[in-house]
């Protein structure tokens, strides 16, 4: 019984922390007058995906880097697949010209980048697969110059926030931030934690748990800032969310890991890192075809079902 209250606070706090920081993000976006979408790919993004940060690293640490590496790549999969899916579903997330011409394609371009640094027995350059320093360092320099070269731009990247209202105080807009980021990781390890102990005691296997709660645990601040920013009618947040999120997990948390410690992949396979490139491919897709700077809802569905097809695959 404690623990399935403990689940419920911490999914309250998730849902109360996501509110405050979409709203904390859309005043800073308003006080700066940049785009809600650079906002959502560099501040919310890499405080969402913290969680993921802190398990990778300290999983490399430990010597666990199949642990470190399996993180990221359910995350980015829960990201592309779950998250935008659901997005989608809830309302049609329309694309600006920044997304198609450079964010979406970029996305693609560094998940295929993730699987060519991870695939050194495909492409014959080792005798085991693994993301060594130099991979690493690789990453977080290509990390910091696409940061850099998005603040750069943010004024010509599209319409700037609306100023429609009087811009929050600027100490104001930090700790909603602060607290919303506060709520989102703080909550998303609770509900993670007694979601896991009640699994378990339901006869759960480990490897479910692993795939599903673990991977969807990490991602929850993600889904949950996501949600609300497009229930809030800020689709904007929500895709630079996700779009940050993924480049952040591959760029950075992955960067930083491998260059503490090289990364042997132990039991990921091509196939897993394989669906992180296809999901980056289909959200390319949904870009260029049928409605045109749209992810429409019957998209999501096809996420959403891509998603499960891959969870049936893994569990079968």
């Amino acid at each position: 019984m404690m623990n399935v209250l403990l689940l419920l606070v911490g999914l309250a706090l998730v849902l109360v922390g996501a509110g405050l920081l979409t709203d904390g993000a859309a005043a800073l976006a308003q006080r700066f007058r940049v785009p809600e979408f650079i906002v959502g790919l560099t501040v919310v993004a890499v405080g969402t995906s913290a969680p993921e940060l802190v398990v990778s690293l300290l999983s490399a640490i430990g010597g666990q880097s199949d642990v470190a590496v399996g993180n990221v790549v359910g995350s980015n999969l829960f990201n592309t697949f779950v998250i935008l899916g659901v997005c989608a579903l809830v309302q049609p997330l329309v694309l600006s010209r920044s997304n198609i011409r450079r964010d979406i394609p970029f996305g693609f371009v560094v998940s295929v980048l993730f699987f060519l640094f991870a695939s050194d027995r495909l492409l014959h350059l080792g005798a085991a697969d693994r993301i060594d320093r130099v991979d690493g360092i690789v990453m977080l320099a290509l990390y910091a110059g696409s940061m850099w070269f998005s603040v750069k731009t943010a004024g010509r990247s599209g319409a700037p926030a609306q100023a429609d209202k009087p811009a929050k105080a600027l100490w104001l807009t930090f700790v909603l931030i602060v607290v919303g980021l506060a709520g989102l990781v703080g909550g998303g390890e609770l509900f993670l934690h007694h979601a896991t102990l009640i699994a378990r005691r339901l006869g759960v296997s480990e490897s479910v748990i692993a795939i599903t709660l673990v991977a969807g645990g990490t991602s929850l601040p993600e889904l949950a800032s996501s949600v609300v920013a497009v229930a809030k009618g800020r689709p904007e947040l929500a895709l630079g969310n996700v779009l940050g999120s993924n480049i952040a997990n591959i760029l950075l948390i992955l960067g930083v890991s491998a260059s503490v410690r090289p990364l042997a992949l132990g039991g990921i396979t091509a196939l897993d890192i394989g669906m992180v490139v296809l999901g980056s491919f289909l959200l390319f897709l949904a870009a260029f075809t049928f409605r045109r700077k749209v992810v429409d809802r019957w998209e999501g569905a096809i996420f959403l079902a891509v998603y499960g097809v891959y969870l049936w695959y893994l569990i079968r």
